[in-house]
Parts: structure tokens; sequence; C-alpha cells
């Protein structure tokens, strides 16, 4: 078993095999961490989990009757219980879909689409890359962008 570390802007990673380990930083955006991450790693597919804490989290909801999105920002300290998702490209670009599912004081959960959260403590992710290249074009009857095979 070969392993080699790696570091980027606020995190850092081992690559076992294919398989690669993240930390994010404490104080830094899951988003921006983990797309400096894949893009330096030249990773276009493959699936994400993680865990760990935030102490701010913007979800994202999708309406298809109208075809919108609700976001709503929460600010307080929580358990990141699960981050689930997957690496494609849109327009180009080497793209994160995350879910999460957030554990507040209280014992409820939030979840929703991650489009962004803060680390406040630990945050600890597992990529698996594919050895391919998927696009997701969007569909403009639906609202939302869908992989092309053909692309």
């Amino acid at each position: 078993m070969e392993s080699q570390n790696f570091k980027g802007n606020n995190w850092s990673a081992r690559k076992v095999d294919p398989i690669y380990i993240v930390s994010v930083k404490d104080g830094s955006s899951i988003v921006d961490a983990l797309t400096d991450f894949i893009k330096s790693q030249n990773i276009q597919a493959g699936e994400v989990t993680g865990i760990g804490a935030v102490d701010e989290a913007t979800l994202r909801f999708f309406k298809p009757s109208d075809k919108k999105y609700v976001d709503k920002t929460f600010k307080e300290q929580m358990e990141v219980t699960q981050i689930s998702g997957n690496i494609s490209e849109i327009e180009g670009k080497p793209t994160l879909h995350l879910h999460i599912t957030l554990g507040r004081e209280d014992y409820t959960a939030l979840a929703g689409h991650l489009l962004d959260a803060k680390i406040r403590g630990a945050g600890e992710f597992i990529f698996y890359p594919l050895n391919t290249r998927v696009v997701k074009v969007k569909n403009e009857e639906v609202g939302i962008n869908f992989y092309d095979f053909e692309k």
C-alpha cells in the first residue's frame, strides 16, 4: 500500500492507492477547500463522504413547481453527521454536488443541498475518484443539472 501526502488552500490530504483522505482546516469554507482539492488532484468524477463540525451552513432547497432555489443560512455550532456527494464537470469546471445532514445542540437535524459551510472543529472527508470524466448539463424543462453521458 503506497501513500503520498499533499497540501493545498486550507486542506491537507493523504492518497492511499486511488483513495484520498482529506482534512479541511478549522475556520475554512468546505466548498472552497474541497474545490481547490479536486482541482489540484485533477479529479473529474467520483464520490465524496465526510463528517465534522461547523458553525455556519447555508443549505439550498429546490422547488420544482417554480424551478427556484430557496437558500437558508444557519449560524450555530452543529455536528456534520454526514456529507455525501459527487464530482462532475459543469460548464467546463470541476464541480462538487454535496448534500449534508447537520445535528443541532437540541439533537434535531437539518438536511439539504450544501451551498457552503464553515468548519468549526474538524472536517474529515474521503474521496473515491473514478477514472472517467462526467459532464452535467442544465435541463431547462426541469431547472436543474443532469448527467449527459453523450458529452
